[in-house]
């Protein structure tokens, strides 16, 4: 198995970065004094009390619609500029292309629709079995509509590798939009996502990058992997319950979706229905700067984003390598998370026991581990796991060693004959 970090095209500075303190880290959250070992991350992170402190500190300070008028007015623009700006530096791109939303679903499907009035019969559009579904229906539901041809790109389930190779098999002049994810949410793995860039942009095809499960174990950078649209769910990475998209301002102009007609029409805002929630634009912000927090030092946002995430990933890394020498004793285990390249996420499946009753005696022990296909429907049936799907492991910035021992633990004893 593979033991390369994610590639965070960090500088050396960026890299030479302290010890980790992961105790100082789960301090700042509340649910980890709960008593469960939490590798539930991928479904969503815990939440630090800074982030819910600034979730309260907007709904409780004076607010309404934006303006420039009132106190009430500018506290709500304040938190929406605080927001794109702070998810800008999160996600390498340009603050005023950085679009807010319910969830990376919703706004998947809303871009979809906005696309394919564009598309007609003879167009195509690539996505790929390694996806989570809310990088596939979308643009399956919204081919299928404008009457364009969907194509699929196949990884290797007996590596979990998706090679640019397999996407230069499908795309052709005719391809519109190529979607593939940054990293699988179900096995980790992480495709080459510069190379497939290229492959797309040779072809004037678009790319669109599903960033939700890299963002909480590696830096986002949608103008270094040359990437035309990246989505990520703040909630993922110790935020709130939404969704972010990023584009270049440019791109986002030469679109035009359906919109109410007094709504404005400014970028990025034309693109948000609705008035923003701003209690939960202020924790998004609250939570990316726990994030640049994780290791203390100067600079930018992006630089300390840079330098914590780096840590994350080599913290992450370590604890991987321990668990995976660890399973490979255990008896009837079988690791579908093989490629070289991967987010510290691991799925099991186990000869004699179905995945959801260890799960479920993981639980009655105080260790959240579920199981499933977690929407990555096309992955599990590729790895021929049916809709059942495995056991997900998920490790996060926050996971210590007495986490990794009480899994091993109640692993030990849920497999006992």
């Amino acid at each position: 198995m593979g033991e390369t970090v994610p590639d965070m095209q960090a500088t050396p500075e960026a890299q030479a970065t302290p010890a980790y303190d992961v105790e100082s880290l789960r301090a700042q959250f509340p649910a980890l004094q709960g008593g469960a070992a939490h590798f539930d991350g991928p479904g969503g992170s815990q939440t630090p009390l800074a982030v819910a402190d600034a979730i309260a500190r907007q709904l409780t300070s004076p607010m309404s619609t934006r303006g420039e008028v009132t106190v009430a007015e500018r506290n709500s623009d304040a938190a929406v500029v605080a927001a794109r700006q702070a998810l800008g530096d999160m996600m390498g791109t340009d603050p005023g292309g950085v679009v807010f939303g319910r969830s990376m679903t919703a706004l998947t499907f809303e871009l979809a629709r906005t696309l394919a009035q564009d598309w007609g019969p003879g167009d195509e559009v690539v996505v790929s079995r390694l996806d989570h579904d809310a990088n596939i229906r979308p643009w399956v539901l919204a081919a299928e509509q404008a009457g364009a041809t969907v194509r699929w790109t196949e990884f290797d389930a007996s590596t979990g590798e998706l090679a640019p190779e397999a996407f230069a098999a499908v795309v052709t002049e005719r391809t519109r939009l190529v979607a593939v994810t940054a990293a699988s949410n179900l096995i980790g793995t992480m495709p080459d996502l510069r190379a497939i860039a290229a492959l797309a942009h040779d072809h004037d095809a678009l790319l669109f990058v599903d960033a939700v499960h890299l963002a909480p174990h590696g830096l986002i950078d949608r103008e270094a992997w040359g990437a035309d649209v990246v989505t990520c769910s703040p909630y993922k990475f110790f935020g709130p319950h939404c969704g972010a998209l990023a584009a270049a301002p440019e791109f986002l102009e030469s679109l035009h979706p359906d919109k109410l007609v007094p709504s404005s029409d400014a970028v990025p805002e034309r693109f948000e229905l609705g008035t923003l929630p701003y209690e939960l634009m202020a924790g998004v912000t609250a939570a990316i700067d726990v994030v640049a927090g994780i290791v203390p030092g100067d600079g930018s946002r992006r630089d300390r984003l840079h330098r914590s995430l780096a840590a994350v990933a080599t913290h992450e890394l370590q604890l991987r390598a321990q668990l995976e020498h660890a399973l490979v004793e255990l008896p009837g285990v079988t690791i579908h998370s093989r490629a070289a390249r991967r987010t510290p996420t691991l799925l099991l499946t186990f000869d004699g026991n179905e995945s959801k009753d260890v799960s479920r005696q993981l639980a009655a022990r105080g260790v959240n581990a579920p199981a499933g296909h977690f929407y990555a429907l096309e992955a599990s049936r590729a790895l021929g796991l049916g809709d059942s799907g495995g056991l997900r492991i998920g490790l996060a910035s926050y996971t210590n060693s007495d986490d990794l021992d009480r899994l091993l633990t109640g692993l030990h004893e849920a497999l006992e004959p």
